[in-house]
Parts: structure tokens; sequence; C-alpha cells
């Protein structure tokens, strides 16, 4: 059945092309062999007849029959014994044709299927090979999927030696990546010290007795300046650790996490002119809590700071469990007023340092990575972050997790 469902597919795989290459092959191998057959049959035939009844050149001979009852010689000997052999031929060369054409077929249908078989352990490998570039592929996150091999065992042929390419080429990617957190971690660390220091120098030049009205408002602004850098080293450091694995998962409720977040952000609302709604329902699922908690945060803030500023700005904050196929998702909604964001642009914003309709100054609260960060703490819990326009303004941003098996 699996054969006859490849050869009504409108693509033909590898598989069934060897195997038809292989049944044409056969068929036409047995088809020579046939024709080769039927002619020496008839040469032999031939040749049969007429060392045994023809007279050789300067001899003669005498035939003598009797059918029926009736003695033949002479010409109608002969007659007669052409008309026995064209029927002997006519039998032997209808019988050779229909039963080599019939052995031919159940020969060639049962060569086709070995064919498809011997093809398929051939492609195996690189099946195999197919199936791991497409989980790598799949992976939700590029480097996701790079810890993955084929580990081919077998004779070193050309297969294995794609397979062994193959898992080279993804070992230096994953190294390359896995460098590249390590990278952003340690210089995000080591970023922290000088912040620090430059941060109480300047507090302290800011409180001395002689400090003119000039250096405390330099001095503000340089504290913005650093704060804003201090964000921004704690935003890579955390980017950094949610594209890692989580390795200790503990059970969270989502409706705990919002319900701590929008008291949390109470004040920031306050300050904006917003009014925060909250609709927490049970949401369980697994996973690091600080993580989890810092992407409804993000949401959250992401929801108050890109708001109307008249005050009649909004933000709506859901946890909910979403029953599906796949056992059900825990979602947090995060739906707020605000300036219209075209369909188009919404892919860009959960990229770092992406900002809609802000100038990236240097003073800006935003460090850019505020969804960027979101995504990936999803991610990594094995869930995804997807965001549409609302009507009227603002986004509708639904970040799903797995739900939790009790």
């Amino acid at each position: 059945m699996s054969f006859l469902r490849r050869l009504v597919r409108p693509r033909p795989t590898l598989r069934l092309r060897l195997t038809l290459l292989y049944g044409a092959l056969f068929m036409l191998a047995g088809l020579t062999l046939l024709g080769v057959t039927y002619l020496l049959f008839n040469q032999q035939l031939t040749q049969s007849f007429e060392s045994r009844f023809i007279a050789p050149p300067g001899k003669s001979k005498q035939l003598f029959f009797v059918e029926d009852g009736v003695r033949l010689s002479g010409d109608a000997a002969y007659e007669w014994l052409r008309q026995q052999e064209l029927e002997l031929r006519g039998a032997a060369i209808t019988s050779l044709l229909t039963q080599g054409l019939i052995a031919l077929v159940l020969v060639g249908a049962a060569a086709v299927w070995l064919g498809w078989v011997v093809a398929g352990r051939v492609l195996a490998p690189l099946h195999r090979v197919t199936e791991t570039a497409r989980r790598i592929a799949a992976a939700p996150m590029a480097e996701r999927g790079l810890h993955e091999r084929i580990a081919l065992e077998g004779p070193d042929d050309d297969v294995k030696t794609l397979a062994d390419t193959f898992d080279t080429m993804v070992e230096r990617l994953d190294q390359s990546f896995d460098g590249q957190r390590r990278f952003v971690a340690n210089a995000s660390h080591e970023l922290r010290t000088p912040l620090t220091l430059n941060r109480a120098l300047v507090e302290l030049a800011m409180h001395r007795r002689t400090a003119s009205t000039e250096i405390k408002e330099l001095g503000e602004s340089l504290l913005e300046i650093n704060a804003r850098h201090e964000r921004l080293i704690s935003g890579l450091l955390l980017l950094a650790r949610s594209e890692q694995e989580i390795a200790d998962r503990s059970p969270v409720d989502l409706a705990d996490v919002v319900t701590h977040v929008v008291r949390q952000t109470s004040a920031d609302a306050h300050d904006s002119k917003v009014t925060v709604y909250e609709v927490p329902a049970q949401a369980p699922t697994v996973g690091d809590a600080l993580l989890l908690e810092r992407l409804v945060h993000n949401l959250v803030e992401n929801g108050i700071r890109h708001n109307l500023d008249d005050g009649t700005g909004w933000v709506r904050v859901v946890s909910r469990v979403v029953s599906g196929e796949s056992g059900g998702k825990a979602e947090v909604e995060v739906s707020n007023t605000g300036p219209g964001v075209p369909p188009y642009e919404i892919p860009q914003l959960f990229k770092p340092f992406h900002r809609h309709g802000a100038e990236r100054v240097i003073t800006a609260r935003s460090a850019g990575l505020g969804l960027s960060i979101v995504r990936s703490v999803a991610v990594a819990h094995g869930g995804d972050v997807r965001a549409e326009p609302r009507e009227g303004g603002g986004l509708v941003v639904t970040a799903s997790l797995p739900l939790a098996v009790h």
C-alpha cells in the first residue's frame, strides 16, 4: 500500500524513481532476452528441418509418407512436411512468446517490489540525514536543535561521509552559538562593575557642597544614561540566560504571576496615567518562575509604556487555559490601547533593539529587548508568542506555554 500511495504522488521521491528505473531496466533486459531466445529458436528449428529432410547440393533424397492410408511422395510429401513444419513452428513460437511474456511480467513485478525494498534500504541513511536536518530546522530557534547529531554507523561509503560532514558542520555551528552566548554573558558581567563605579562617582560629585546647579543637572543626565546602560546589560544577561534550555522546572500558576506583576507595575501605570485591569484565572505550567515573571513583566511594562498619554489608556492582563488537540495551553494575554501598529511590522517587534515609532535616543527608557526576551523565555519553555494589532490601536500579545500535567 505504501508503494501504491507513492505512485500517485504528484512529485515522485528518489526511492520511487530508483524503483521505476530498476523495473524499466529489468523489463528491457527481459524483453531483449526473450527476443534473442525467439531468434535462436527460430534459427535452430529451420536448421534442424533442413538438415533432416532437405538434400545437400549434388545429392537427392526420396521422401515417402503415409497419411490416413494415402501414400505421399515427391512434391506432395514435401508440401505435407512443409505444412507440418509451419504448424509446429507457429505452436512453438506462440507458446514461447505467450508463456515468456507472462513469466516476464510476473518476475518483473517481483523485481520492482525487490527494487523498492532495496532502494529503501539504500536510502535509509539519507532519510536519517534528512530527518535530523528537518528537526534542526523545525526547532523554535535556530540554535535550539544544534545539539542533534546523526552519528551514522556503517561502512565508510559516500553516505557515511555525508553524514559525518553534516555532523561536523552542526557541531561547529553549535560551538559558535554557544560561544556567542558565553561572550554576551561574560561581557555583560564585566561591564556591570564600571557602570556601578561610574554611578558612584557621579553621585559623589553631585552631592558635594560645592557642586553647582550645572554639575547637578549634568549628573542627572549622566545617571539617566548610566541607568539605561544598566538596563541594557541586565536585558542582555536575561536574554542570554533565557536562550539556554530550562533544566530546573517547577510548577507555576500564571494567575499568581499576573497578580504579582500587576502589583509591581502599579506605580509605573499610575505615573503614566494608564489603568491596568487583571483577569487572573488558573493557568498552571512548569518552568523557571523568575523567567516566567520576567515574561509577564515585560509584556505589562511594554503595554504601559506604549500607550495613550491623555489619561484614557488601559492595559488588560488575562491568564487562562486554552484547550487543544495536544492537551491544552496555559496562556497570558496582554492587550492595550495605544498607537496603531501595521501588521507587517509586528515580526520586527520581537527582534532585539527594535522599537516601534520611537527614535533610538540614548536616554530612552527601553533598551529594545523587552519582546525579544519574552519570545526567548517562551521558546525556552516549549511555548511561543504571537501578536496582532488591536482594533482601535494598540496590540494584543499572547504567550502560550505548555499546560502542567497533574
